[in-house]
């Protein structure tokens, strides 16, 4: 199983989507999670709407790149038509890691249109992933409990896609159980299996 840090590796909430996460979770040999927007014609790490001064996302990939381009990076897609700015960005500083997700349906054709490998959403919210077929991954949530067991990842493996697992503490529930029941399972020794979570070392250390 991979492991990625949500939104950088961030010790403390101002450090989320910041240079000072993402250098930690890079040199750490993490890769991470991160939310794309566009602000006056420039693409930029920025979950919410952007305000002036947001971190350039280049300067995001530059600092992957300088650490290694060979990282998993799960790029957020929070607005529509970013496609031309994030695929020249990536191939600009050479990521081989990257995939894009929770992009707007629509915009997705556009997406699958690219190089760049797309995850689909498989959640409590969204029993029907859309472009299924066509999705490299799936990007598997939880917003209000665990509805999912080791089976339904079986079945996405199965029908050969990646899955990366949103960890529970991400919606402010104890991640225990769900890591319990990921450590029991064989298939979470294929490095097709992601883990996105806040806390990175703490994971690596629970699944050996």
């Amino acid at each position: 199983m991979i492991i990625i840090s949500h939104r950088g590796y961030w010790k403390t909430a101002d450090e989320k989507n910041t240079a000072t996460a993402f250098d930690r979770s890079f040199s750490l040999g993490y890769g991470t999670e991160t939310d794309l927007r566009d602000l006056d014609g420039r693409l930029v790490v920025a979950h919410d709407p952007p305000l002036a001064g947001a971190m350039a996302a280049d300067d995001m990939f530059a600092q992957v790149a300088a650490h290694n381009p060979d990282l998993p990076m799960a790029l957020n897609i929070k607005a529509d038509g970013l496609q031309p700015m994030v695929t020249a960005q990536v191939a600009h500083h050479g990521l081989t890691g990257c995939f894009v997700f929770d992009m707007a349906v629509p915009d997705a054709i556009g997406w699958l249109k690219t190089d760049i490998a797309v995850f689909t959403r498989h959640s409590d919210v969204e029993e029907v992933p859309a472009f299924y077929d066509e999705a490299a991954g799936v990007w598997l949530d939880a917003f209000h409990s665990e509805w999912w067991d080791m089976d339904v990842i079986g079945a996405h493996l199965a029908a050969g896609k990646k899955v990366a697992v949103v960890s529970s503490e991400l919606h402010g529930r104890d991640h225990q159980a769900l890591w319990t029941m990921m450590k029991s399972s064989d298939l979470c020794q294929s490095d097709d299996v992601i883990l996105c979570t806040d806390i990175p070392e703490t994971a690596s250390e629970f699944f050996g």
